[in-house]
């Protein structure tokens, strides 16, 4: 009999206990890891654990890359500059391959380069329409006048890289790069490099200078 009495309290004192500890650990089994371990593992993680985990490691190395980005950005505005004005080479070779319509033209006898930076994303390149006023960014209209210029001719655009390429509209005379014969395809971007000369009209010749 005192064993049954010494048994049934024995057997009454486990059960609060457990009970118990499934109340107490139940509430931490919901709240804490599952709510709170997700949550650390979403925002915490990545950015106090870069090195410990291999997704968070993997995104360490964006992190030199984003640095070396930014280098290229200070490059990328670097000083690129073009230079524009008549050009007698070009423009005797252009009236070797032009029809007499070209015979009546005349390389201007004086003509003071311009220059001018390349900035933004893209210029413009032709001559300014009188009867909308649209000028382009480089307005080939200003005497002494290109006629061989399109209204719009050309186009410089920036690359990703922070290089430049040239872009011809479907000119009417066609742009030619570095001394070539043949025009480039309209629409078609074609890269330049620091000291490369477009070629544009009847004289002109726009050369790009880096640094």
């Amino acid at each position: 009999a005192p064993s049954a009495f010494g048994g049934t309290p024995s057997r009454q004192a486990p059960p609060p206990g457990p009970s118990g500890y499934p109340q107490q650990g139940g509430q931490p089994n919901n709240g804490g890891p599952s709510f709170g371990g997700g949550v650390d593992d979403w925002v915490i993680s990545p950015p106090s654990s870069p090195s410990q985990n291999g997704p968070a490691g993997g995104y360490g190395y964006p992190q030199p890359g984003g640095q070396q980005g930014p280098s290229g950005y200070q490059q990328r505005p670097a000083t690129w500059t073009v230079t524009i004005g008549p050009d007698r080479e070009y423009f005797m070779a252009m009236m070797q391959r032009s029809g007499p319509e070209a015979a009546g033209l005349n390389l201007p006898a004086y003509s003071p380069e311009q220059q001018r930076p390349l900035t933004g994303n893209q210029l413009t390149i032709g001559r300014r329409r009188h009867s909308t006023g649209d000028t382009p960014d480089i307005d080939l209209s200003v005497p002494p006048e290109d006629p061989g210029v399109s209204h719009q001719h050309a186009v410089l655009v920036q690359q990703p890289d922070g290089n430049w390429a040239v872009v011809d509209q479907n000119s009417t005379n066609g742009t030619t790069v570095n001394g070539g014969d043949e025009p480039i395809q309209p629409f078609v971007p074609v890269p330049l490099q620091d000291g490369d000369r477009v070629h544009v009209g009847a004289w002109t010749t726009i050369t790009l200078r880096r640094g």
